[in-house]
């Protein structure tokens, strides 16, 4: 998938952007705002080994089921791995620097002077699986076929921008923009790159069943629906020599097993079955990552430091129903969380309270608004709640001298300001309908942390219920938004731009798939995520930031949950590991790029 659609832009905020002169001439690679690290002379990524050997298997976990093989579609659960294995762009993101991107399928690209347009050459090496040239009428094609009704909604939201892709000659093609956009002639370079004959004469939402034809390192060997898929190092990979692709794709197979839960899965690696466990659950990190296989040093159990945005993370309630249109409602309903309590109890006191859209960096929302920000705000005074002027938001705390039992009062006050009061023991509104919260859950654990957060809410007259679901039934509800509440999540970078459009525009709301699952639809908060697109500096990208995570703090359109700045992994002991780590990155991603097989290891299955 695209790396800042579907997944974290892994960034941070010690670097700063400050956009230079427009590039009229084409370069290997471009930096949002500022020179990339690497010259056009470089070798390969410092976070890879160039000598790294390639052999042995990968053994990998996914979870739940799948049904595609096609990752690109609505409809349908894709096979883990398919993006990034079997598919290639245009454009390769480095994993140490903010926002950098460097040739691959494209040797060379350039943006006009006039910022309208970005024209890509393509490498005459270009190959597909099949041997096929890799040309610009491919790339037009799968530009097309992403941005038709056929493919998955979110890429037309996120390429909105994007007017045409146009064949100049066989290995120039050129992409026309409606509008300026400070990140679009880069982004534009992260599609994925496919063949026609891939669909062949069906069409492309229907070919979820036939093996891909490849672009990138991988092939599917075989399949087995919802049990496993194997892919297969395609030993004449274009690109295997490639500055880009240097000490990259080490493994001869990679494999996934499927497993019902994560709990299952977790004695299911300590057997053996699998190699790699990214954990995300702290009861099982703290209490369940042990025995003799660890003791020995067989299974490796570290934290691997990274530098990611934190994002946010919350329950988010559905908007799109009448009972949480209120934002009193909302604010009612964070109130009952105890996050301290649950640290200490549930978590082991491994977290840190998320209280911003972009928690962790410099874009966060910090005192009250002054300056640039101010001005900013004050252009939408009279359509924002005037506390945003006066004081700044914070999540509720149960820290002295706050205390639960005051958070439920001042939440019993506002549901009463709202019009749902207490009635023979149950919140009810004045035409007598009862108040009723059905969250919806997929990951094994999070009961626990909900019925704490049940009983909590209980106490002001609300039955809660909720359940977990297998993941075919949850990835439907969430894409038609069937639900109350979800625990939901806001990737965020040092460099947010068209990916906001897609959480938090009003464009998205009714678009089944996206990812605004609060349906957020306020005019105040569109026109600050086109005032972070539109930035023309660094500065103005941080003021506008800081201003539309205000508005959204202040919206209450979800109960704030909490994040870590580790990454906790554990590994069999048989992997070579590049010296030097990235600075922004997914642990997994990094391992099927970078990592290899050691056949020294005492513990090499």
């Amino acid at each position: 998938m695209l790396s800042r659609l579907f997944d974290i832009k892994f960034s941070f905020v010690f670097f700063l952007l400050f956009c230079l002169p427009v590039t009229s001439h084409a370069v290997p690679a471009m930096g949002m705002g500022y020179e990339p690290k690497y010259p056009a002379s470089y070798k390969h990524f410092d976070y890879v080994n160039p000598d790294a050997p390639k052999q042995g298997s990968l053994t990998m976990m996914g979870l739940g089921t799948f049904d595609s093989l096609n990752p690109y579609l609505l409809k349908g659960i894709s096979a883990g791995g398919l993006g990034s294995l079997v598919f290639e762009s245009l454009l390769e993101k480095s994993l140490d620097e903010p926002f950098s991107e460097y040739g691959l399928i494209a040797d060379d690209f350039y943006l006009a002077d006039d910022e309208l347009s970005v024209t890509f050459h393509i490498n005459p090496l270009a190959r597909f699986s099949d041997g096929e040239k890799i040309t610009a009428a491919d790339v037009k094609y799968a530009f097309d076929t992403l941005m038709s009704k056929q493919a998955h909604p979110q890429f037309r939201v996120y390429y909105a921008d994007v007017k045409s892709a146009t064949v100049i000659d066989e290995l120039t093609v050129r992409f026309d923009f409606k509008n300026k956009n400070r990140e679009l002639h880069m982004i534009i370079g992260e599609i994925p790159i496919f063949s026609k004959k891939w669909a062949g004469d069906q069409p492309f939402d229907k070919s979820g069943n036939r093996n891909p034809v490849a672009s990138g390192p991988y092939t599917v060997e075989k399949s087995d629906r919802g049990k496993s898929i194997n892919y297969v190092k395609n030993p004449d990979y274009w690109a295997k020599d490639l500055p880009v692709r240097k000490g990259m794709f080490n493994f001869d197979r990679i494999i996934y097993k499927y497993y019902k839960d994560s709990t299952i899965a977790l004695e299911a690696f300590k057997a053996g079955e699998f190699d790699f466990f990214f954990e995300n659950y702290s009861k099982r990190w703290a209490r369940s990552h042990n025995g003799p296989r660890y003791e020995s040093g067989e299974i490796i159990k570290t934290e691997l430091t990274h530098q990611n945005n934190a994002g946010m993370q919350g329950f988010a309630f559905n908007t799109r129903r009448d009972k949480f249109k209120d934002v009193r409602v909302r604010r009612a309903l964070s109130l009952a969380y105890d996050f301290e309590w649950a640290n200490d109890k549930l978590f082991y006191n491994q977290y840190v309270r998320a209280d911003s859209y972009f928690s962790n960096s410099e874009l966060a929302a910090q005192g009250l608004p002054e300056g640039k920000e101010l001005a900013l705000l004050e252009k939408y005074r009279d359509q924002l709640p005037a506390e945003i002027f006066t004081r700044q938001w914070k999540p509720a705390t149960t820290i002295a001298p706050d205390s639960l039992r005051n958070n439920l009062i001042q939440a019993r006050d506002l549901l009463a300001e709202a019009g749902w009061t207490i009635q023979d023991g149950l919140l009810k509104n004045a035409e007598g309908e009862i108040f009723s919260l059905d969250i919806l859950l997929v990951q094994n654990g999070f009961d626990r942390i909900i019925a704490p957060y049940a009983h909590n809410l209980k106490k002001l007259g609300i039955e809660t219920s909720y359940r977990k679901v297998d993941s075919s039934l949850y990835k439907r509800r969430m894409d038609t938004f069937e639900f109350d509440m979800v625990v939901n999540s806001f990737p965020s970078s040092v460099s947010p731009g068209n990916e906001l459009m897609n959480m938090f525009h009003s464009s998205s709301a009714e678009i089944k798939g996206s990812r605004n699952m609060p349906g957020i639809t306020d005019p105040v908060i569109d026109a600050l995520v086109s005032d972070i697109i539109q930035a023309k500096d660094r500065e103005q990208v941080v003021t506008a930031s800081r201003a539309l995570d205000r508005v959204l703090l202040y919206g209450e359109y979800l109960v704030p949950n909490w994040y870590i700045n580790v990454h906790r992994v554990a590994y069999w002991e048989k992997f070579g590991i590049p010296e030097t780590q990235p600075l922004y990155y997914d642990p997994t991603a990094w391992l099927l790029k970078a990592w290899w097989i050691d056949k020294t290891m005492n513990n090499e299955k």
